[in-house]
């Protein structure tokens, strides 16, 4: 029997084996996970929308790029662990020089030899220890990538709720403006009737008070902005100090409904958050390693083979070489190691789908949890919006009052003091449901790498009410 014919059963077993593409399987270990740029912390040009925002944070984030070699190398260590369905083939070329001696002590002689061949060694069975290996590498790859996304969509959802402070904050600030603005004409309004007599000088003073209020609040409030717009930089990855500048979304806020109840959001959470994938790869990673350690404690076959051509000095010892040998190994004593990784190993199992089940629950509460809190903030939004339409109207109606004579400055104050915050809440209020809706899109695990929420969403009744003048 030739050499070829011997191999050539072993090899079609093994080409059957290996039919599985290992890229189809590495590309599902890395979904989601798209390479990133190398970072480049330098300061963008030109104005920066949401979109913009968020490739910069995803860009420079060192625990994107992280995760995502994490996952690659997860990727190429499952491809390792395929290796052993292959045989092991092995070259070597020894060249040997020797010298003998004849019986009786004489000299016999000396010769020189090169033997060049081929050695393989192939695990034919082994009861699952194998598979087991690559299946736990295949769940730890895919685990890895999960991980990935849990980082990708943290990383989106950190950068929305900065983008969104820092418009809230500027939102404010403006407000604040406007608040100075009005508190001024409230103090001109005070000083021109106490000059014609029709007010006294208690009036001016508080109005002035008022108007050193606004103004302060005012500095507060530019002083939010600059903090936000640091924030925003950190999550950019970029100096604090850059010239950047945001665009904020161009026209009036749409306020908009999930279409689907919390129930089918947390179905879909269940099916879509990369930490509960994450937690269930791990699980199963865990039953194949129970697999490995059963495996462990139960014979393995093996076979092996070599073939070489031998020269010599000597023509005699010239010619072919091969060998072939099947081995049975039968585990018998390893001072209990064999039992006690058993148990660490069920053990292990045992904690990994307690981890799935608490990390289900507590998805589920995180998606009703923050469905609530859209809700709230859309009927924050509207009630704002009423509020700050009434305090216009209250406010012009006081100091109108108060122009005529008929009105005293407490009242005047006292509506400003109302516009004020009504201001600051409509200006608020717009932005938290901004960010309530992305934070809903994070834990049904809908956010993607735009920015998008990726959920079912239609225009709501509860518009915004239009603020009125009298």
């Amino acid at each position: 029997m030739t050499t070829d014919r011997l191999f050539r059963p072993v090899w079609r077993g093994l080409m059957v084996m290996a039919a599985v593409p290992l890229l189809s399987v590495l590309g599902a270990a890395a979904q989601g996970t798209a390479p990133l740029a190398d970072s480049a912390a330098v300061a963008p040009a030109g104005p920066l929308t949401l979109a913009d925002v968020v490739a910069l944070s995803l860009r420079n984030n060192p625990d994107t790029r992280a995760a995502y070699a994490q996952a690659q190398a997860a990727a190429a260590l499952y491809g390792v662990s395929r290796g052993s369905l292959f045989p092991t083939v092995s070259a070597s070329a020894p060249v040997t020089r020797s010298k003998s001696v004849s019986g009786g002590g004489s000299f016999g002689g000396e010769r020189t030899q090169f033997n060049p061949g081929l050695s393989m060694s192939y695990l034919l069975f082994d009861f699952g220890g194998r598979s087991g290996t690559i299946a736990q590498a295949r769940e730890t790859a895919v685990a890895a990538s999960a991980q990935s996304d849990v980082t990708v969509q943290g990383t989106v959802l950190e950068a929305e709720a900065a983008f969104f402070g820092y418009n809230a904050a500027r939102d404010v600030a403006a407000a604040g403006r406007e608040n100075v603005r009005t508190a001024t004409e409230a103090r001109d309004a005070a000083i021109q009737l106490w000059r014609v007599g029709l007010a006294t000088v208690a009036d001016t003073l508080q109005a002035s008070t008022a108007l050193a209020q606004a103004e302060l609040s005012l500095l507060t409030a530019q002083g939010q902005v600059q903090t936000a717009r640091g924030e925003l930089a950190s999550v950019m990855g970029i100096p604090a100090d850059s010239p950047f500048e945001v665009v904020a979304p161009p026209g009036p806020l749409t306020i908009r409904t999930v279409a689907a109840g919390v129930d089918s959001l947390m179905a879909r959470a269940v099916r879509e958050r990369p930490e509960l994938a994450a937690a269930q790869a791990e699980a199963a990673g865990a039953a194949a390693q129970i697999r490995v350690a059963r495996a462990a404690a139960l014979p393995s076959l093996t076979l092996g083979g070599n073939a070489g051509r031998n020269f010599s000095s000597i023509s005699t010892q010239n010619g072919n070489t091969y060998g072939l040998s099947v081995g049975l190994s039968v585990p018998i004593f390893s001072g209990f190691a064999r039992r006690d990784a058993m148990r660490a190993a069920r053990a292990t199992l045992d904690a990994a789908r307690a981890r799935v089940e608490a990390t289900r629950v507590r998805v589920a509460n995180q998606v009703y949890t923050s469905y609530t809190s859209l809700q709230v903030a859309a009927a924050r939004v509207r009630a704002s919006a009423q509020l700050l339409a009434s305090a216009v109207q209250s406010e012009a109606v006081a100091r109108g009052r108060y122009r005529e004579g008929v009105g005293s400055i407490i009242d005047l104050l006292t509506a400003q003091n109302a516009l004020a915050s009504a201001r600051a809440q409509d200006a608020q209020s717009r932005w938290v449901w901004q960010t309530a809706l992305s934070q809903l899109a994070h834990d049904v695990g809908t956010l993607d790498r735009s920015g998008a929420p990726g959920l079912p969403l239609t225009i709501s009744n509860a518009t915004p009410a239009p603020e009125v003048t009298p």
